[in-house]
Protein backbone atom coordinates (compact mmCIF):
# COMPACT_ATOMS: atom_id res chain seq x y z
CA UNK A 1 0.00 0.00 0.00
CA UNK A 2 1.42 3.35 -1.07
CA UNK A 3 1.82 5.90 1.70
CA UNK A 4 -0.24 9.07 1.25
CA UNK A 5 1.73 12.14 0.18
CA UNK A 6 3.00 14.47 2.87
CA UNK A 7 1.27 17.81 3.28
CA UNK A 8 3.29 20.85 2.24
CA UNK A 9 4.71 21.77 5.67
CA UNK A 10 5.64 18.12 6.31
CA UNK A 11 7.38 17.85 2.94
CA UNK A 12 9.25 21.10 3.55
CA UNK A 13 10.33 19.88 6.98
CA UNK A 14 11.57 16.60 5.47
CA UNK A 15 13.58 18.49 2.85
CA UNK A 16 14.92 20.88 5.46
CA UNK A 17 16.10 17.99 7.63
CA UNK A 18 17.85 16.34 4.68
CA UNK A 19 19.59 19.59 3.79
CA UNK A 20 20.63 20.24 7.38
CA UNK A 21 22.21 16.79 7.46
CA UNK A 22 23.78 17.07 4.01
CA UNK A 23 27.23 15.46 4.21
CA UNK A 24 29.60 18.18 3.01
CA UNK A 25 32.64 17.42 5.15
CA UNK A 26 35.22 16.86 2.40
CA UNK A 27 37.13 19.82 0.97
CA UNK A 28 35.84 19.54 -2.58
CA UNK A 29 36.01 22.53 -4.95
CA UNK A 30 32.29 23.23 -4.56
CA UNK A 31 31.99 22.45 -0.87
CA UNK A 32 32.06 26.00 0.59
CA UNK A 33 29.48 27.29 -1.88
CA UNK A 34 27.31 24.24 -1.20
CA UNK A 35 27.48 24.77 2.56
CA UNK A 36 26.32 28.36 2.13
CA UNK A 37 23.58 27.29 -0.26
CA UNK A 38 22.35 24.55 2.07
CA UNK A 39 22.28 26.98 4.96
CA UNK A 40 20.42 29.50 2.80
CA UNK A 41 17.71 27.02 1.87
CA UNK A 42 17.26 25.68 5.40
CA UNK A 43 17.13 29.23 6.77
CA UNK A 44 14.47 30.22 4.26
CA UNK A 45 12.39 27.16 5.07
CA UNK A 46 12.65 27.88 8.80
CA UNK A 47 12.43 31.66 8.66
CA UNK A 48 9.85 32.14 5.92
CA UNK A 49 8.27 29.19 4.15
CA UNK A 50 7.04 27.19 7.14
CA UNK A 51 5.82 30.23 9.14
CA UNK A 52 4.10 31.70 6.09
CA UNK A 53 2.39 28.46 5.08
CA UNK A 54 1.05 28.04 8.60
CA UNK A 55 -0.32 31.60 8.69
CA UNK A 56 -1.10 32.99 5.25
CA UNK A 57 -2.90 35.97 6.77
CA UNK A 58 0.03 37.11 8.93
CA UNK A 59 1.34 40.68 8.49
CA UNK A 60 3.56 41.46 5.51
CA UNK A 61 7.23 41.41 6.49
CA UNK A 62 9.04 44.06 4.46
CA UNK A 63 12.82 43.91 4.65
CA UNK A 64 14.71 47.09 3.81
CA UNK A 65 18.08 45.97 2.45
CA UNK A 66 20.88 47.41 0.40
CA UNK A 67 24.51 48.36 0.04
CA UNK A 68 26.76 50.02 2.58
CA UNK A 69 25.83 53.66 3.12
CA UNK A 70 22.81 53.52 0.81
CA UNK A 71 20.55 55.12 3.46
CA UNK A 72 18.48 52.16 4.64
CA UNK A 73 18.16 53.26 8.26
CA UNK A 74 17.39 56.82 7.26
CA UNK A 75 14.68 55.52 4.96
CA UNK A 76 13.10 53.39 7.72
CA UNK A 77 13.12 56.36 10.15
CA UNK A 78 11.61 58.55 7.45
CA UNK A 79 8.85 56.05 6.66
CA UNK A 80 7.92 55.70 10.33
CA UNK A 81 8.41 59.40 11.10
CA UNK A 82 10.60 58.72 14.11
CA UNK A 83 14.18 57.68 14.88
CA UNK A 84 13.52 53.98 15.49
CA UNK A 85 16.83 52.76 14.09
CA UNK A 86 20.29 54.28 14.15
CA UNK A 87 22.18 54.90 10.95
CA UNK A 88 25.66 53.37 11.00
CA UNK A 89 28.18 56.20 11.16
CA UNK A 90 31.12 53.85 11.54
CA UNK A 91 31.37 51.04 9.01
CA UNK A 92 30.87 48.19 9.39
CA UNK A 93 28.23 48.24 12.13
CA UNK A 94 27.36 45.09 14.04
CA UNK A 95 24.18 46.22 15.75
CA UNK A 96 21.07 44.04 15.75
CA UNK A 97 18.53 44.50 12.94
CA UNK A 98 15.43 46.50 13.89
CA UNK A 99 11.87 45.31 13.21
CA UNK A 100 9.10 47.94 13.47
CA UNK A 101 5.45 46.92 13.61
CA UNK A 102 2.01 47.93 14.83
CA UNK A 103 0.86 47.00 18.36
CA UNK A 104 -1.81 44.87 16.67
CA UNK A 105 0.90 42.79 15.02
CA UNK A 106 3.34 42.57 17.91
CA UNK A 107 2.29 39.03 18.75
CA UNK A 108 3.12 37.92 15.21
CA UNK A 109 6.73 39.06 15.53
CA UNK A 110 7.55 38.81 19.24
CA UNK A 111 7.58 35.00 19.27
CA UNK A 112 9.42 32.56 17.04
CA UNK A 113 6.88 32.37 14.23
CA UNK A 114 9.35 34.08 11.89
CA UNK A 115 13.15 34.18 12.25
CA UNK A 116 13.04 31.61 15.06
CA UNK A 117 16.81 31.60 15.41
CA UNK A 118 16.98 35.28 16.39
CA UNK A 119 15.97 36.31 19.91
CA UNK A 120 13.73 39.38 20.32
CA UNK A 121 14.81 42.32 22.44
CA UNK A 122 13.01 45.55 23.24
CA UNK A 123 14.24 48.85 24.56
CA UNK A 124 17.80 48.61 23.26
CA UNK A 125 20.28 46.91 20.97
CA UNK A 126 20.59 43.25 21.89
CA UNK A 127 23.68 42.67 19.76
CA UNK A 128 24.46 39.81 17.37
CA UNK A 129 21.93 36.99 17.23
CA UNK A 130 18.97 39.22 18.13
CA UNK A 131 16.28 41.34 16.51
CA UNK A 132 15.26 44.58 18.22
CA UNK A 133 11.49 44.79 18.18
CA UNK A 134 9.99 48.30 18.09
CA UNK A 135 6.21 48.64 18.42
CA UNK A 136 4.76 51.89 17.03
CA UNK A 137 1.20 53.20 17.02
CA UNK A 138 1.88 55.09 13.78
CA UNK A 139 2.66 51.91 11.82
CA UNK A 140 -0.56 50.44 10.44
CA UNK A 141 -1.52 46.82 11.10
CA UNK A 142 -0.70 44.41 8.29
CA UNK A 143 2.88 45.48 7.51
CA UNK A 144 6.19 45.44 9.37
CA UNK A 145 9.48 47.08 8.39
CA UNK A 146 12.84 45.44 9.10
CA UNK A 147 16.12 47.36 8.76
CA UNK A 148 18.70 44.76 7.61
CA UNK A 149 22.52 44.87 7.67
CA UNK A 150 24.50 45.80 4.56
CA UNK A 151 24.48 43.11 1.88
CA UNK A 152 28.07 44.04 0.98
CA UNK A 153 29.40 44.43 4.53
CA UNK A 154 33.08 43.59 5.01
CA UNK A 155 31.98 41.53 8.03
CA UNK A 156 30.93 38.08 6.83
CA UNK A 157 28.42 37.58 9.65
CA UNK A 158 26.66 40.81 8.61
CA UNK A 159 26.46 39.66 4.99
CA UNK A 160 25.12 36.27 6.06
CA UNK A 161 22.50 37.86 8.29
CA UNK A 162 21.44 40.26 5.54
CA UNK A 163 20.96 37.33 3.15
CA UNK A 164 19.00 35.42 5.79
CA UNK A 165 16.70 38.38 6.46
CA UNK A 166 16.10 39.01 2.78
CA UNK A 167 15.17 35.34 2.34
CA UNK A 168 12.64 35.71 5.18
CA UNK A 169 10.89 38.66 3.56
CA UNK A 170 7.48 38.76 1.94
CA UNK A 171 8.67 41.89 0.19
CA UNK A 172 12.14 43.24 -0.49
CA UNK A 173 12.70 46.96 -0.60
CA UNK A 174 16.19 47.25 -2.01
CA UNK A 175 17.97 50.58 -1.49
CA UNK A 176 20.80 51.75 -3.74
CA UNK A 177 22.14 55.11 -4.81
CA UNK A 178 22.53 57.04 -8.02
CA UNK A 179 26.28 56.60 -7.74
CA UNK A 180 26.22 52.84 -7.15
CA UNK A 181 23.13 51.36 -8.74
CA UNK A 182 25.19 49.67 -11.47
CA UNK A 183 27.61 47.99 -9.01
CA UNK A 184 27.90 44.22 -9.06
CA UNK A 185 26.66 43.56 -5.51
CA UNK A 186 23.22 45.16 -5.95
CA UNK A 187 22.67 43.16 -9.11
CA UNK A 188 23.71 39.93 -7.46
CA UNK A 189 20.96 40.53 -4.91
CA UNK A 190 18.44 41.56 -7.54
CA UNK A 191 19.19 38.45 -9.61
CA UNK A 192 18.53 36.38 -6.49
CA UNK A 193 15.14 38.09 -6.18
CA UNK A 194 14.38 37.30 -9.81
CA UNK A 195 15.43 33.64 -9.43
CA UNK A 196 13.22 33.21 -6.38
CA UNK A 197 10.25 35.16 -7.72
CA UNK A 198 10.34 37.48 -4.71
CA UNK A 199 8.13 40.57 -4.65
CA UNK A 200 10.52 43.51 -5.03
CA UNK A 201 10.68 47.28 -4.86
CA UNK A 202 13.81 49.30 -5.58
CA UNK A 203 14.56 52.66 -3.98
CA UNK A 204 17.06 54.78 -5.91
CA UNK A 205 18.46 57.21 -3.34
CA UNK A 206 20.45 60.44 -3.63
CA UNK A 207 19.56 61.17 -7.23
CA UNK A 208 20.62 64.61 -8.48
CA UNK A 209 17.35 66.35 -9.44
CA UNK A 210 18.71 67.46 -12.79
CA UNK A 211 19.59 63.85 -13.75
CA UNK A 212 16.60 62.12 -12.17
CA UNK A 213 14.78 61.34 -15.42
CA UNK A 214 17.88 59.99 -17.17
CA UNK A 215 19.09 57.83 -14.24
CA UNK A 216 15.59 56.52 -13.53
CA UNK A 217 15.13 55.47 -17.15
CA UNK A 218 18.53 53.77 -17.17
CA UNK A 219 17.81 51.79 -14.02
CA UNK A 220 14.33 50.85 -15.25
CA UNK A 221 15.89 49.49 -18.43
CA UNK A 222 18.40 47.46 -16.44
CA UNK A 223 15.60 45.98 -14.34
CA UNK A 224 13.65 45.09 -17.46
CA UNK A 225 16.66 43.38 -19.06
CA UNK A 226 17.29 41.47 -15.81
CA UNK A 227 13.80 39.98 -15.94
CA UNK A 228 12.40 42.29 -13.27
CA UNK A 229 10.03 44.56 -15.21
CA UNK A 230 7.43 44.32 -12.46
CA UNK A 231 9.69 45.68 -9.73
CA UNK A 232 8.37 48.93 -8.27
CA UNK A 233 10.91 51.76 -8.61
CA UNK A 234 10.94 54.75 -6.25
CA UNK A 235 13.29 57.70 -6.62
CA UNK A 236 14.56 59.83 -3.74
CA UNK A 237 16.23 63.01 -4.93
CA UNK A 238 19.38 64.31 -3.36
CA UNK A 239 18.83 67.02 -0.78
CA UNK A 240 19.14 67.93 2.87
CA UNK A 241 17.66 65.91 5.74
CA UNK A 242 15.08 67.28 8.12
CA UNK A 243 15.76 66.19 11.71
CA UNK A 244 17.80 63.34 10.27
CA UNK A 245 14.98 62.20 8.03
CA UNK A 246 14.15 62.56 4.34
CA UNK A 247 11.78 65.32 3.28
CA UNK A 248 8.18 64.17 3.35
CA UNK A 249 7.72 64.73 -0.39
CA UNK A 250 10.53 62.27 -1.14
CA UNK A 251 9.35 59.45 1.09
CA UNK A 252 5.58 59.81 0.74
CA UNK A 253 5.14 57.71 -2.47
CA UNK A 254 6.88 54.67 -0.95
CA UNK A 255 5.02 55.03 2.34
CA UNK A 256 1.69 55.33 0.57
CA UNK A 257 2.39 52.14 -1.41
CA UNK A 258 3.50 50.13 1.61
CA UNK A 259 0.70 51.30 3.86
CA UNK A 260 -1.73 50.73 1.02
CA UNK A 261 -0.66 47.08 0.94
CA UNK A 262 -1.29 46.93 4.67
CA UNK A 263 -4.82 48.19 4.20
CA UNK A 264 -5.71 46.07 1.15
CA UNK A 265 -5.93 42.42 2.09
CA UNK A 266 -6.24 41.30 -1.53
CA UNK A 267 -3.16 43.24 -2.66
CA UNK A 268 -1.23 42.08 0.37
CA UNK A 269 -2.24 38.49 -0.36
CA UNK A 270 -1.03 38.84 -3.96
CA UNK A 271 2.42 39.91 -2.73
CA UNK A 272 2.55 36.99 -0.31
CA UNK A 273 1.49 34.48 -2.99
CA UNK A 274 4.08 35.80 -5.43
CA UNK A 275 6.94 35.46 -2.98
CA UNK A 276 5.71 32.17 -1.49
CA UNK A 277 5.23 30.56 -4.89
CA UNK A 278 8.56 31.84 -6.17
CA UNK A 279 10.41 30.56 -3.11
CA UNK A 280 8.81 27.11 -3.39
CA UNK A 281 9.54 26.87 -7.11
CA UNK A 282 13.16 27.89 -6.58
CA UNK A 283 13.79 25.02 -4.17
CA UNK A 284 14.04 22.36 -6.87
CA UNK A 285 16.81 24.15 -8.76
CA UNK A 286 18.62 25.22 -5.60
CA UNK A 287 18.47 21.72 -4.17
CA UNK A 288 19.63 20.18 -7.46
CA UNK A 289 22.89 22.09 -7.02
CA UNK A 290 23.20 20.60 -3.54
CA UNK A 291 22.57 17.09 -4.87
CA UNK A 292 25.44 17.69 -7.29
CA UNK A 293 27.60 18.83 -4.37
CA UNK A 294 26.80 15.63 -2.43
CA UNK A 295 27.69 13.59 -5.53
CA UNK A 296 30.95 15.52 -5.72
CA UNK A 297 31.55 14.52 -2.11
CA UNK A 298 30.85 10.89 -3.00
CA UNK A 299 33.32 11.04 -5.88
CA UNK A 300 35.98 12.64 -3.68
CA UNK A 301 35.48 9.99 -1.00
CA UNK A 302 35.75 7.29 -3.65
CA UNK A 303 39.00 8.77 -4.96
CA UNK A 304 40.48 8.85 -1.46
CA UNK A 305 39.43 5.27 -0.74
CA UNK A 306 40.73 4.11 -4.11
CA UNK A 307 44.09 5.76 -3.50
CA UNK A 308 44.44 4.01 -0.15
CA UNK A 309 43.24 0.68 -1.56
CA UNK A 310 45.70 0.90 -4.46
CA UNK A 311 48.59 1.55 -2.07
CA UNK A 312 47.73 -1.41 0.13
CA UNK A 313 46.99 -3.65 -2.86
CA UNK A 314 50.50 -2.84 -4.04
CA UNK A 315 51.80 -3.69 -0.57
CA UNK A 316 50.09 -7.07 -0.70
CA UNK A 317 51.62 -7.69 -4.11
CA UNK A 318 54.96 -6.76 -2.58
CA UNK A 319 54.49 -9.34 0.15
CA UNK A 320 53.57 -11.96 -2.47
CA UNK A 321 56.65 -11.10 -4.44
CA UNK A 322 58.84 -11.20 -1.35
CA UNK A 323 57.44 -14.59 -0.36
CA UNK A 324 57.86 -16.14 -3.81
CA UNK A 325 61.13 -14.67 -5.10
CA UNK A 326 63.40 -16.37 -2.58
CA UNK A 327 64.68 -13.12 -1.15
CA UNK A 328 63.57 -14.13 2.35
CA UNK A 329 66.10 -17.01 2.25
CA UNK A 330 69.07 -14.67 2.16
CA UNK A 331 71.32 -13.72 5.03
CA UNK A 332 70.53 -15.16 8.42
CA UNK A 333 67.89 -17.57 7.13
CA UNK A 334 70.31 -18.99 4.56
CA UNK A 335 73.00 -19.44 7.21
CA UNK A 336 70.59 -21.14 9.60
CA UNK A 337 69.27 -23.38 6.79
CA UNK A 338 72.78 -24.47 5.95
CA UNK A 339 73.43 -25.17 9.61
CA UNK A 340 70.19 -27.09 9.94
CA UNK A 341 70.21 -29.18 6.74
CA UNK A 342 73.79 -28.97 5.54
CA UNK A 343 75.17 -30.47 8.77
CA UNK A 344 72.60 -33.24 8.78
CA UNK A 345 70.94 -32.21 12.04
CA UNK A 346 67.43 -32.61 10.68
CA UNK A 347 68.17 -36.03 9.14
CA UNK A 348 69.63 -37.27 12.40
CA UNK A 349 66.64 -35.95 14.33
CA UNK A 350 64.37 -38.01 12.13
CA UNK A 351 66.53 -41.13 12.47
CA UNK A 352 67.28 -41.02 16.15
CA UNK A 353 65.25 -39.51 18.97
CA UNK A 354 68.51 -39.09 20.86
CA UNK A 355 69.36 -36.31 18.41
CA UNK A 356 66.49 -34.19 19.73
CA UNK A 357 67.60 -34.75 23.30
CA UNK A 358 71.18 -33.87 22.35
CA UNK A 359 70.01 -30.60 20.75
CA UNK A 360 68.20 -29.62 23.92
CA UNK A 361 71.14 -30.49 26.15
CA UNK A 362 73.55 -28.62 23.86
CA UNK A 363 71.32 -25.57 23.87
CA UNK A 364 71.08 -25.65 27.65
CA UNK A 365 74.83 -25.91 28.11
CA UNK A 366 75.91 -23.41 25.43
CA UNK A 367 72.98 -20.99 25.57
CA UNK A 368 72.49 -21.48 21.84
CA UNK A 369 69.13 -22.65 20.41
CA UNK A 370 68.85 -25.85 18.45
CA UNK A 371 69.30 -25.43 14.67
CA UNK A 372 65.60 -25.79 13.91
CA UNK A 373 64.77 -23.04 16.44
CA UNK A 374 67.43 -20.78 14.97
CA UNK A 375 66.01 -21.37 11.49
CA UNK A 376 62.40 -20.68 12.40
CA UNK A 377 63.46 -17.64 14.42
CA UNK A 378 65.37 -16.22 11.45
CA UNK A 379 62.39 -16.87 9.17
CA UNK A 380 60.08 -15.16 11.64
CA UNK A 381 62.30 -12.09 11.73
CA UNK A 382 62.56 -11.87 7.94
CA UNK A 383 58.83 -12.26 7.36
CA UNK A 384 58.04 -9.61 9.98
CA UNK A 385 60.51 -7.26 8.31
CA UNK A 386 58.86 -7.89 4.93
CA UNK A 387 55.40 -7.13 6.34
CA UNK A 388 56.57 -3.95 8.00
CA UNK A 389 58.50 -2.69 4.98
CA UNK A 390 55.48 -3.12 2.70
CA UNK A 391 53.10 -1.58 5.25
CA UNK A 392 55.41 1.42 5.65
CA UNK A 393 55.58 1.87 1.89
CA UNK A 394 51.80 1.65 1.59
CA UNK A 395 51.28 4.28 4.30
CA UNK A 396 53.74 6.64 2.68
CA UNK A 397 52.21 6.10 -0.79
CA UNK A 398 48.73 6.79 0.58
CA UNK A 399 49.77 10.03 2.27
CA UNK A 400 51.52 11.15 -0.93
CA UNK A 401 48.46 10.31 -3.04
CA UNK A 402 46.10 12.10 -0.65
CA UNK A 403 48.22 15.23 -0.69
CA UNK A 404 47.60 15.42 -4.43
CA UNK A 405 43.80 15.22 -4.04
CA UNK A 406 41.78 18.31 -3.13
CA UNK A 407 39.97 16.56 -0.28
CA UNK A 408 43.04 14.82 1.13
CA UNK A 409 45.24 17.41 2.88
CA UNK A 410 42.61 18.57 5.42
CA UNK A 411 41.98 14.97 6.47
CA UNK A 412 45.63 14.28 7.27
CA UNK A 413 46.60 17.75 8.46
CA UNK A 414 48.71 17.53 11.59
CA UNK A 415 48.91 13.75 11.43
CA UNK A 416 50.60 13.17 8.08
CA UNK A 417 53.94 12.19 9.60
CA UNK A 418 52.28 9.65 11.87
CA UNK A 419 50.06 8.30 9.09
CA UNK A 420 53.01 7.95 6.71
CA UNK A 421 54.33 4.98 8.70
CA UNK A 422 52.82 1.90 10.26
CA UNK A 423 50.65 2.25 13.33
CA UNK A 424 52.39 1.78 16.69
CA UNK A 425 50.85 -1.63 17.32
CA UNK A 426 51.74 -3.02 13.90
CA UNK A 427 55.12 -4.62 14.81
CA UNK A 428 53.62 -6.56 17.70
CA UNK A 429 50.62 -7.63 15.59
CA UNK A 430 52.87 -8.72 12.73
CA UNK A 431 55.10 -10.76 15.07
CA UNK A 432 52.07 -12.46 16.57
CA UNK A 433 50.70 -13.35 13.15
CA UNK A 434 54.00 -14.82 11.95
CA UNK A 435 54.40 -16.90 15.11
CA UNK A 436 50.83 -18.09 14.79
CA UNK A 437 51.46 -18.95 11.14
CA UNK A 438 54.46 -21.06 12.08
CA UNK A 439 52.31 -22.91 14.59
CA UNK A 440 49.70 -23.47 11.90
CA UNK A 441 52.36 -24.98 9.61
CA UNK A 442 53.30 -27.45 12.32
CA UNK A 443 49.63 -28.30 12.73
CA UNK A 444 49.35 -28.92 8.99
CA UNK A 445 52.32 -31.28 9.08
CA UNK A 446 50.93 -33.06 12.12
CA UNK A 447 47.46 -33.41 10.54
CA UNK A 448 48.93 -34.63 7.26
CA UNK A 449 50.71 -37.51 9.01
CA UNK A 450 47.90 -38.42 11.36
CA UNK A 451 46.61 -41.33 9.26
CA UNK A 452 50.02 -42.69 8.29
CA UNK A 453 50.36 -45.11 11.13
CA UNK A 454 53.42 -46.86 9.74
CA UNK A 455 55.29 -43.58 9.67
CA UNK A 456 53.80 -41.95 12.76
CA UNK A 457 56.86 -42.69 14.88
CA UNK A 458 59.16 -41.22 12.23
CA UNK A 459 57.02 -38.11 11.97
CA UNK A 460 56.79 -37.62 15.73
CA UNK A 461 60.56 -37.58 15.97
CA UNK A 462 60.82 -34.79 13.40
CA UNK A 463 57.62 -32.69 13.59
CA UNK A 464 59.44 -29.39 14.11
CA UNK A 465 62.02 -30.20 11.50
CA UNK A 466 59.37 -31.28 9.01
CA UNK A 467 57.51 -28.02 9.66
CA UNK A 468 60.68 -26.04 9.07
CA UNK A 469 61.18 -27.69 5.70
CA UNK A 470 57.58 -26.87 4.72
CA UNK A 471 58.23 -23.24 5.70
CA UNK A 472 61.34 -23.18 3.54
CA UNK A 473 59.35 -24.71 0.69
CA UNK A 474 56.96 -21.76 0.92
CA UNK A 475 59.83 -19.35 0.15
CA UNK A 476 62.13 -21.60 -1.93
CA UNK A 477 61.67 -19.93 -5.30
CA UNK A 478 65.14 -19.22 -6.66
CA UNK A 479 64.29 -15.89 -8.26
CA UNK A 480 65.93 -14.01 -5.41
CA UNK A 481 69.01 -16.19 -5.03
CA UNK A 482 72.20 -16.09 -7.04
CA UNK A 483 75.20 -18.25 -7.76
CA UNK A 484 76.37 -20.36 -4.86
CA UNK A 485 73.26 -19.48 -2.85
CA UNK A 486 71.12 -21.37 -5.36
CA UNK A 487 73.29 -24.45 -5.13
CA UNK A 488 73.38 -24.47 -1.34
CA UNK A 489 69.79 -23.44 -0.61
CA UNK A 490 68.21 -25.23 -3.54
CA UNK A 491 70.30 -28.35 -3.22
CA UNK A 492 69.85 -28.79 0.49
CA UNK A 493 66.13 -28.08 0.32
CA UNK A 494 65.82 -30.99 -2.07
CA UNK A 495 67.25 -33.29 0.59
CA UNK A 496 64.61 -32.24 3.10
CA UNK A 497 61.84 -32.29 0.56
CA UNK A 498 62.66 -35.83 -0.55
CA UNK A 499 62.38 -37.08 2.99
CA UNK A 500 59.01 -35.29 3.35
CA UNK A 501 57.86 -36.78 0.07
CA UNK A 502 58.81 -40.20 1.33
CA UNK A 503 56.61 -39.61 4.36
CA UNK A 504 53.66 -37.81 2.74
CA UNK A 505 54.04 -38.14 -1.02
CA UNK A 506 55.09 -35.39 -3.44
CA UNK A 507 51.53 -34.09 -4.08
CA UNK A 508 50.91 -33.76 -0.37
CA UNK A 509 54.14 -31.83 0.14
CA UNK A 510 53.23 -29.38 -2.62
CA UNK A 511 49.77 -29.04 -1.11
CA UNK A 512 51.27 -28.36 2.31
CA UNK A 513 53.46 -25.60 0.92
CA UNK A 514 50.53 -24.04 -0.97
CA UNK A 515 48.30 -24.17 2.09
CA UNK A 516 51.00 -22.57 4.20
CA UNK A 517 51.63 -19.89 1.58
CA UNK A 518 47.91 -19.11 1.26
CA UNK A 519 47.57 -18.87 5.02
CA UNK A 520 50.53 -16.50 5.22
CA UNK A 521 49.05 -14.32 2.48
CA UNK A 522 45.70 -14.18 4.27
CA UNK A 523 47.44 -13.04 7.43
CA UNK A 524 49.42 -10.41 5.51
CA UNK A 525 46.22 -9.13 3.91
CA UNK A 526 44.52 -8.89 7.29
CA UNK A 527 47.41 -6.83 8.69
CA UNK A 528 47.53 -4.55 5.65
CA UNK A 529 43.76 -3.99 5.52
CA UNK A 530 43.83 -3.11 9.20
CA UNK A 531 46.47 -0.50 8.39
CA UNK A 532 44.43 0.73 5.44
CA UNK A 533 41.52 1.11 7.83
CA UNK A 534 43.25 4.09 9.44
CA UNK A 535 42.75 5.98 6.18
CA UNK A 536 39.32 4.52 5.41
CA UNK A 537 38.07 5.64 8.84
CA UNK A 538 39.15 9.22 8.15
CA UNK A 539 37.01 9.21 5.01
CA UNK A 540 34.11 7.41 6.68
CA UNK A 541 33.86 10.09 9.35
CA UNK A 542 33.01 12.80 6.79
CA UNK A 543 31.91 11.07 3.59
CA UNK A 544 28.27 10.81 2.52
CA UNK A 545 26.49 7.49 2.67
CA UNK A 546 25.82 5.71 -0.60
CA UNK A 547 22.17 6.79 -0.41
CA UNK A 548 22.68 10.45 0.59
CA UNK A 549 22.12 11.97 -2.86
CA UNK A 550 19.11 9.71 -3.55
CA UNK A 551 17.56 10.63 -0.20
CA UNK A 552 17.92 14.31 -1.04
CA UNK A 553 16.33 13.74 -4.46
CA UNK A 554 13.51 11.86 -2.80
CA UNK A 555 12.88 14.78 -0.43
CA UNK A 556 12.68 17.16 -3.42
CA UNK A 557 10.31 14.78 -5.20
CA UNK A 558 8.20 14.57 -2.05
CA UNK A 559 7.90 18.35 -1.97
CA UNK A 560 6.83 18.44 -5.63
CA UNK A 561 4.19 15.80 -4.93
CA UNK A 562 2.93 17.71 -1.91
CA UNK A 563 2.65 20.89 -3.97
CA UNK A 564 0.64 19.08 -6.64
CA UNK A 565 -1.66 17.65 -3.98
CA UNK A 566 -2.15 21.09 -2.44
CA UNK A 567 -2.86 22.80 -5.77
Amino acid sequence: MTAPPLDLPEALTALRDRLAAAPLGLATPGRDAAVRAARGVTDQIDDYLLPRLRDLGAPLLTVIGGSTGAGKSTLVNSLVGSSVTTAGVLRPTTRAPVLVCSPADAASFSGDRVLPGLARVTGGDGGPGTVRLVVRDDVPPGVALLDAPDVDSVVESNRDLAAQLLAAADLWVFVTTAARYADAVPWDVLRTAQERGTALAVVLDRVPPEAAAEITADLAGMLDRAGLPGARLFVVEEGGLVDGRLPEAQVAPLRAWLYGLAADQEERGAVVRQTLTGALESLQQRTAALVAAVEEQEAAAGALRSAAAASYDAALDGVDQGVRDGSLLRGEVLARWQEFVGTGEWMRSLQDRVGRLRDRVTAALTGRPAPVESLTGALESNVEALFRAEADRAAERTVTAWRALAAGPPLIAGADQELARVSPDFPEAAAAQVRDWQGTVLDLVRDQGADKRSRARLLSWGINGAGAVVMIAVFAQTGGLLGGEVAVAGGTSVVGQRVLEAVFGDAAVRALAEQARADLRERAEGLLRYEQGRFDDLVLDVAPSASAADELRAAVAGLAEARRAAA
